[in-house]
């Protein structure tokens, strides 16, 4: 059977030659405005696009390769996709998670790439839950956690390095990247201290997700994650993992165990069964289903407001969080 990584490069290969071709056919691959004269940035996926939307606002063209409500894992690059990242002016995106866009971004000529992970280095989260006992093997994946963007301060770090390539890639407006880059800031640090103050009081500090995706957040704010699958949110956890859960859940006086929204919450609806314990939402933002509607600072505070609500947390009200709503339970 091809493995996952296998198909992933031949897939690449595939739509990487297509590219190379479509552009000889247009005569070239050189980066280029877009027709309104503003700068051409492609994101890799949603929080790398909200960056690059709120500080670039007027004066950028943003293209996200991963569509709305998509799981960004495993994604895998059209010709066309892979066409539009070697003519981008600009690229936002985070090494590591995705492989097929990583491989594009290395094919591209664009100047400035700006990667999350130069702002905020990945750390390991004990992303070896879905280890296999019997030959030691981990799944494949990035060395190291990388869903920096749930630690409001990471996040910040990398709204300034993205403000920075903006400002020199197009010096014209460095200035008004700066000033959006200065005010989103103040939002994510807003958050945090909502998250600092609606936490500190929490009656545990544990909770339990079925996708290893909260560790920086629980670093920030003293919480600590169990999770039952390990970065692969689609990975099958091993009896010996889920015995584990179980037991961490029980002894640590957990009511609900949190399932996310771009994956089937099927496997986390089992374990609180099992433990008669509830479900709830706890979003990676991987994604947002609806732009429309939500966005990486609406999500995050309902994350804080089911957090409180599952650690047994009072409540809180400040100036930038809506009242926290009851979690949704299955």
């Amino acid at each position: 059977m091809i493995g996952r990584r296998t198909r992933t490069s031949i897939a690449l290969a595939a739509t990487a030659l297509a590219a190379s071709l479509t552009l000889t056919a247009c005569g070239g691959s050189s980066s280029a405005r877009s027709a309104d004269g503003k700068l051409n940035v492609v994101a890799s996926f949603y929080p790398m696009e909200y960056l690059a939307q709120q500080i670039g606002k007027d004066h950028v063209a943003v293209t996200d390769l991963t569509a709305a409500g998509v799981e960004p894992h495993d994604l895998e690059l059209t010709a066309k996709q892979v066409a539009t990242v070697q003519k981008a002016d600009a690229i936002v995106y985070l090494k590591g998670l995705q492989p097929t866009v990583d491989q594009a971004v290395d094919q591209s000529s664009a100047k400035y790439r700006i990667d999350a992970v130069a702002a905020s280095p990945l750390v390991d989260h004990h992303l070896d839950e879905g280890t296999d006992p019997a030959n030691g093997q981990k799944p494949a994946g990035p060395a190291g956690d990388p869903h920096i963007w749930l630690d409001p301060a990471r996040y910040a770090a990398i709204a300034k390095s993205v403000g920075d390539g903006f400002a020199k890639a197009d010096p014209a407006h460095a200035d008004d990247y700066r000033k959006n880059t200065d005010e989103l800031v103040g939002k994510l640090d807003a958050l945090d201290k909502d998250f600092q103050a609606g936490l500190k009081d929490a009656r545990t500090k544990t909770f339990v997700t079925s996708h290893a995706a909260f560790g920086y957040l629980a670093d920030h704010y003293g919480l600590t994650q169990v999770a039952i699958n390990g970065v692969d949110p689609e990975s099958e956890p091993t009896p010996a993992r889920l015995a584990q859960v179980q037991k961490a859940a029980k002894d640590n006086g957990v009511t609900t165990i949190f399932f996310e929204t771009l994956v089937s919450p099927k496997l986390a609806d089992t374990v609180a069964k099992d433990l008669g314990l509830k479900t709830a939402v706890l979003d990676p933002l991987e994604g947002v289903k609806d732009p429309a509607k939500d966005d990486y600072l609406t999500v995050m505070k309902q994350n804080l407001a089911n957090l409180q609500a599952a650690l047994g947390a009072p409540a809180t009200t400040p100036a930038t969080t809506p009242a926290a709503t009851p979690a949704a339970t299955s």
